[in-house]
């Protein structure tokens, strides 16, 4: 479970990345107040009215349709530098990194001095002897 929530959130995050740095165009063709026409990325299909002006005199150059394009820029500069960063930064940045990798190394089991010598032997049970237990 926890590596499929992984996975879509790292699709959701890749996609989120793509989405803000694609510059979009939405390009509207409205007749007499009426969309006719929605393109993404290209120029939206007329409705066939609109003015021609060699044929029309100078007065009936009003059209009944409209033209409405909306254009959102994506991020131009994505790549940073690490030299870009302040000192401070920097710094954090290689303590965190450091941290983060050692974070996930295997603990060493720890060695004892006395491995190579038997424990003592007990003539007597003292916690017997003595009526002495730990509950």
């Amino acid at each position: 479970m926890k590596d499929i929530l992984r996975q879509i959130l790292s699709s959701i995050l890749a996609l989120l990345v793509l989405l803000s740095t694609v510059s979009w165009t939405v390009d509207k063709h409205l007749c007499m107040g009426k969309v006719v026409d929605v393109a993404f990325f290209a120029n939206a299909k007329t409705c066939g009215m609109e003015v021609d002006s060699n044929s029309m005199d100078a007065e009936f150059e009003k059209s009944c349709c409209d033209e409405v394009s909306f254009t959102m820029q994506g991020q131009e500069d994505l790549k940073t530098s690490f030299f870009d960063l302040d000192l401070k930064q920097q710094v954090f940045l290689v303590g965190f990194t450091y941290y983060y990798i050692n974070l996930f190394q295997d603990v060493d089991t720890v060695t004892t001095s006395f491995i190579g010598h038997p424990p003592p032997l007990l003539d007597k049970d003292y916690q017997v002897l003595f009526e002495t237990f730990l509950i």
